[in-house]
């Protein structure tokens, strides 16, 4: 399903050209459950804005579903995010001045989908929160506003999951409970790809790849 090829990604800072992730491979099947981990500065965030199609790399190709999105206008770029990928960030994006379901059905109308409620209200009651539907991101707990937004990450039925460090800004036990409802989601038969700091975290997944200085430098499968 996502096939990186030696793919390296480097910035210019001023006149210095720095490399972020050095010659990586990486081949991710239908189905997989997969936490890239690491310190900070290891690539990891990179190499999953790479997987999501919000970046292009300096070199190497990134395949998904055999469509090579390295080679893709900014609206081929969008129009595969918008499809194909949902996303789940630590500090959760959620509008503020929308409802938790005006923010799930949201992503709907940007891609152009009929605004589908009924399947928003669904997506609540499967995160637990039925009883949340008319609140504002500020009424609402950290654990609440990622469910909100995982629920939101749904909202158009992608193949593929990534989230980046998904646990982050939440408490060891709301951060289980998050996982539990990203394990769900790949039992139903999604890509699951997240980032994590904590190995307590990957190692519930089925796949963890360690990252060090842009490098993966091991991979387990349990």
């Amino acid at each position: 399903m996502i096939r990186m090829e030696n793919v390296s990604k480097s910035y210019m800072i001023g006149n210095v050209d720095i490399k972020v992730l050095d010659n990586i491979t990486l081949h991710i099947k239908k189905g997989d459950f997969v936490s890239i981990v690491g310190p900070s500065g290891s690539g990891k965030s990179t190499m999953l804005h790479l997987i999501g199609a919000l970046d292009k790399p300096t070199s190497g190709k990134i395949l998904i579903n055999n469509r090579d999105v390295s080679k893709m206008s900014s609206s081929e770029l969008a129009s595969v995010r918008g499809k194909k990928i949902g996303f789940v960030f630590q500090t959760f994006n959620l509008i503020p001045r929308l409802t938790a379901l005006e923010n799930i059905i949201l992503p709907m109308w940007f891609a152009d989908r009929n605004t589908d409620k009924k399947r928003a209200e669904n997506l609540l009651k499967q995160v637990g929160l039925s009883h949340r539907i008319d609140n504002k991101p500020n009424q609402l707990s950290g654990g609440e506003r990622q469910r909100v937004a995982i629920a939101r990450a749904l909202a158009n039925e992608p193949e593929i999951i990534v989230a980046d460090e998904p646990t982050g800004n939440l408490d060891s036990k709301t951060g289980e409970e998050i996982m539990k409802i990203l394990s769900e989601i790949h039992k139903s038969g999604r890509t699951v790809v997240i980032v994590t700091h904590d190995l307590k975290i990957s190692n519930m997944s089925e796949r963890k790849v360690e990252m060090k200085d842009g490098m993966i430098i091991k991979e387990t499968i349990r």
